[in-house]
This record gives C-alpha cells, structure tokens and sequence, in this order.
C-alpha cells in the first residue's frame, strides 16, 4: 500500500509540475474603412509571449468563416500571429459560390477598392502589436484563390511587407507593379492543371514581375487544378484538393517566409 502511495503521489506531484497547454486563440478584431466596418479574427499559439512575425491571410472568395479561421491556426502554429483578413464588410459572409462569386466579382474589378482594403488589413494587424505576441516589424501576407490574387495586388501596391504567398490566385491585374518603387518579394504557388490560369497568364505575370525588378518566385505543382491546397475543396473536376501538391506548397511557404524574416 505504501508503494502505491508514493506511486500515485509522485504521479500527482509530476503533472503538477508539468506545463499548462498552450491554447490557440482566435479572437474577432473589427475596423473602418472609408465608412464600412469590417470584421476579422486574430489567431496566435498563446504558449509564451516571445514576438514572432506576422501575416495577414485573405481566404478564398468564401470570405471570414469557420474554414478560413482553421486555415489560419495551421498557418500560425507557433511561428506567426495571424489576421484573417475580412475584405468584404462584416456580414457579408456567402455560404455557396454562387452567392460569393458576385462579391468577389465586383472588387476584382475594382482594385483600387481591394488593394486600400487589404492594406487597411496590414494596418490592423500591425496595430495588434502589445496585445498578441506580434513583431510588427515583421509581416507578410498570404492569400487563397481570391485571397491569392488580393495578396499580388499588394505587391503591386509596393506594401510594407516582407513578402506576400499566392496559393491557386489570379494573376493578372489592370494595375500592373511599376519599376522604381519597392515591393515586396512574391511567392505563386499554382496547381499546373488550373484552367483558370494560363500560359499567356504566366507569361504575362513573369514578365510584369521582371519589368518592376520584384523578387518573385513561380513554381507549378504538376496535376494540381484550382483549389489544391485546400483541403475542403471538393468541386472537381475544376477545384479539388490535392494532397501531394498541397503538402509541397505548404512547405515551400513556410521556407520562403523563414528565409525573409530571418534575414531581418
């Protein structure tokens, strides 16, 4: 009995002394912006208060919801603080596409209005700086199909960014970056087999990229169509996850945003 004693004592007295679980926060964060109110959330690994670099990420033409919000818990794991960035307004949350294909639609064809909407973006996660563990001297951006092409309109815009990361996004834009300014460095993650994105596409973006000297990356993921690195993507065959190609893009966003923030 007294060895059992000393057994459960010790197992006790162990787990006292060990950690308590880190929780990943996400908590709603709300702005202006030229009259409408827009309405994010916030993910981080609260595990210590060390400051660690951050992003803001632009999901899929869905806008803010539940599966941008875990997107962004894997994106921030322990190395980032996270804004999940809301471009629409709050309460402008489609729930199929083809209610979120117009809303998309519209800002697409109005960058003026997406670009100050996603740096408005970039001004409140910095702003964050003091109530999360947040390096505001370090952020990047990254984007999901629509999100994608909203991140390369902040590269055109030559945004205070380390780097932005377009997953399975658009490339073209009626604003092209201009040489003489500075921009930020660009990673294109894009499925080979996305119908959505052409040869004229890539060519025209690589050249675009070369005029306006950008420190650009392209890499094409043979076999991969829209969507790929989504995991809840299931509309095939034109937007399907691919495992394959979504694993290496993950992995080759994690190494672009390690190499610049190490730098600094």
């Amino acid at each position: 009995m007294k060895q059992q004693w000393q057994w459960g004592a010790a197992l006790v007295l162990g787990m006292a002394a060990m950690p308590s679980w880190a929780a990943m926060q996400a908590k709603p964060v709300e702005w202006q912006h030229d009259g409408t109110t827009f309405s994010g959330v916030l993910v981080y690994d609260d595990e210590d208060n060390d400051k660690r670099p951050g992003l803001v990420m632009v999901p899929n033409w869905k806008g803010v919801n539940a599966s941008a919000i875990e997107k962004a818990k894997k994106l921030a794991g322990d190395d980032y603080v996270v804004l999940v960035a809301d471009v629409y307004g709050k309460g402008v949350r489609p729930k199929t596409d083809a209610e979120a294909g117009p809303v998309a639609t519209k800002l697409r064809n109005d960058r003026p209005v997406l670009r100050a909407r996603a740096l408005k973006a970039v001004e409140v996660l910095k702003e964050q700086a003091g109530k999360a563990p947040l390096d505001a001297s370090r952020i990047g951006a990254v984007g999901f199909c629509f999100g994608g092409t909203t991140v390369l309109e902040l590269a055109r815009a030559g945004a205070p960014l380390a780097g932005v990361v377009s997953l399975h996004g658009g490339l073209g834009s009626p604003l092209p970056a201009k040489a003489g300014g500075t921009h930020p460095s660009v990673l294109v993650l894009n499925g080979a087999d996305d119908k959505s994105v052409t040869a004229e596409d890539i060519s025209s973006f690589e050249q675009e990229m070369n005029a306006a000297k950008v420190d650009w990356e392209f890499t094409n993921y043979s076999g991969a169509v829209h969507c790929f690195a989504e995991a809840d993507a299931n509309n095939p065959p034109g937007c399907a996850y691919d495992e394959r190609a979504a694993k290496r893009a993950w992995k080759s966003l994690d190494s672009f945003f390690e190499g610049l923030f190490d730098k600094r």
